[in-house]
């Protein structure tokens, strides 16, 4: 593969507009440029979490989730197109599960804090939920995969789960919401 990016500024947005990959121009105050900078959004705070080094068996499955965020980006910088794998969603759900097990029933809303890893997972929760938002509203106008919505949705999931599993086994007692 040739070189990608051989010059880094183009002028052409200095009008406002972006290019797709389908080579068609945009605002870049549209829905679709807001929902690929929500996933790029995303995609940098996991690679936050990953430099905070949280446990080795989450590393491999982050970098996955992380080529799978670049795909859907792609996705999205081609309206019309499949270019992310859905069945990483059933791999999701298992990772869910499997941590979700080790876990104390949950009786309180938790506060995103205990140790930087902790709250960076939790972090990654919370964009998260804000890339889905962005999906939902721009599924209102065009066409977005429901393979896409649904593996962000659970994505949320994941990184409560893993926010939960980091502080355990770091023996962080879980900070609890008070009324």
């Amino acid at each position: 593969m040739g070189n990608r990016l051989s010059k880094i500024y183009t002028k052409t947005g200095d009008d406002g507009t972006t290019g797709l990959g389908d080579g068609s121009r945009v605002r870049k105050s549209s829905l679709r440029v807001s929902s690929m900078g929500d996933i790029d959004e995303l995609n940098c705070t996991i690679g936050l979490l990953r430099s905070a080094e949280p446990p080795k068996d989450m590393q491999s499955f982050l970098k996955r989730i992380q080529n799978a965020l670049f795909d859907i980006g792609g996705e999205l910088s081609i309206p019309n197109a499949e270019i992310f794998n859905s069945e990483i969603l059933a791999d999701l759900e298992i990772e869910i599960d499997r941590y979700n097990e080790m876990l104390p029933p949950l009786k309180e809303f938790l506060i995103p804090a205990g140790s930087s890893q902790v709250a960076l997972a939790h972090l990654c929760r919370s964009v998260c939920r804000r890339a889905e938002r962005s999906l939902v509203e721009l599924s209102d106008e065009e066409i977005v995969r429901v393979e896409t919505r649904k593996f962000v949705n659970r994505l949320s999931d994941y990184f409560f789960v893993i926010a939960r599993v980091i502080g355990a086994e770091s023996n962080i007692t879980e900070s609890l919401w008070q009324r």
